[in-house]
């Protein structure tokens, strides 16, 4: 197959400024060129990367793009601009587009419509009727699948495809509980979304015997809630043992801190914008044990107290509630080990080889469909 994977207007390949959707197809791409397939990634351009080069067996093709706007408008109109420019470099001898882009797949000629499949990689606002020309709807997640759904017609119904997330590294590193440090990480995006109020103030309504560290970016334009935000949160965390660590995009550097981390606390309040999780997924490879709130994306992969443990953050308790799990499982180390042992199991469910053969599977069916029709 000549596969065309089109990134978003605003993120770089390789995911040197982080992106959980930037970092899942780099070694998607990866996976698939390993298994005998031409793949073409276009993604945005930025200095000290070159506009053309291949990376193991993928050709990368870049061009300009933009820094991600405070204003969802301009942001769209900037996708507009990124989409008319990739438009360029997608031709008729693809076999198959992967489009992480809004526009992308609306602009394409009807012939790669037919050949486009569209990430849905968030929950969806109403938009889904615009791509009923596409091939393939694909879901990460349950709820993702079921809003999909929900925005098409009942004769549309049968392009939805549900794959999960795949890890974007493989580890076979055995994992020796015993030796993890007394840390609660957080690595994600320190946004008001994300439920990091909850989590410090929880925190501190422990023992405070583990260090709290919080992994991310908090400037608007990586993603986050901005200066006013952060501000508040280490107001918040006071003088407690709390680290604020700037954005980590080496994926061997964050492994290392999910390597010494017991536990992994991943709050989200993010009812619309949560699609899947990818943070939580890499700690559970590494043997963290996963907190997280009642989000139903979570519950693909996590089941409270066989893998992980989900409190409710829509509780007027909430707070207390993901207090009560963190000292649970700091003073209940029998409890901590055998969930921790269960996470692990995520290496082979969401292995990239796994994931990418699910995709391959699917691409092989649009295909065929294709030449049916023609």
């Amino acid at each position: 197959m000549r596969i065309a994977i089109l990134q978003g207007a605003f993120f770089p390949i390789p995911p040197t400024l982080g992106g959980a959707v930037e970092k899942r197809w780099f070694i998607l791409g990866q996976e698939f060129s390993r298994q005998g397939h031409e793949v073409v990634h276009i993604s945005r351009w930025m200095k000290g990367l070159e506009r053309s080069e291949k990376i193991d067996l993928v050709l990368h093709k870049r061009i300009k793009g933009f820094d991600t706007p405070k204003s969802i408008l301009i942001l769209k109109f900037f996708d507009l601009i990124y989409s008319f420019r990739a438009k360029k470099i997608i031709n008729d001898e693809f076999d198959i587009i992967i489009s992480n882009t809004f526009w992308a797949p609306l602009i394409l000629s009807k012939k790669l419509q037919k050949k486009c499949m569209v990430d849905v990689a968030r929950m969806p606002k109403g938009q889904m009727w615009l791509y009923n020309a596409v091939s393939r709807l694909r879901a990460n997640s349950t709820p993702v699948a079921n809003a999909i759904k929900n925005e098409s017609s009942e004769n549309r119904r049968h392009n939805i495809v549900l794959i999960p997330n795949p890890l974007p590294f493989t580890v076979h590193e055995k994992v020796d509980f015993r030796s993890k440090k007394p840390v609660i990480l957080y690595v994600g995006r320190i946004h008001p979304e994300k439920g990091l109020d909850l989590l410090v103030k929880a925190y501190r309504k422990t023992s405070q015997d583990y260090r709290l560290k919080i992994v991310g970016a908090w400037k608007i334009a990586g993603g986050g809630g901005g200066q006013d935000y952060f501000d508040k949160l280490r107001e918040l965390a006071g003088d407690s043992p709390v680290d604020f660590i700037d954005p980590i995009y080496d994926i061997n550097k964050l492994n290392e801190y999910y390597k010494e981390a017991a536990l992994f606390v991943y709050p989200s309040v993010s009812e619309q914008g949560e699609t899947f999780g990818l943070a939580p997924l890499e700690a559970m490879a590494w043997g963290c044990v996963p907190v997280v709130s009642n989000l139903s994306c979570f519950q693909d992969f996590i089941k409270d107290r066989i893998n992980g443990q989900i409190f409710d953050h829509r509780s007027e308790h909430a707070i207390d509630e993901l207090a009560s799990c963190l000292v649970e499982l700091q003073e209940d180390k029998g409890l901590q080990f055998r969930l921790g042992n269960q996470a692990l199991l995520v290496r082979e469910s969401h292995s990239t080889q796994r994931i990418a053969n699910l995709f391959l599977e699917e691409f092989s069916q649009m295909i065929k469909l294709n030449e049916d029709a023609s």
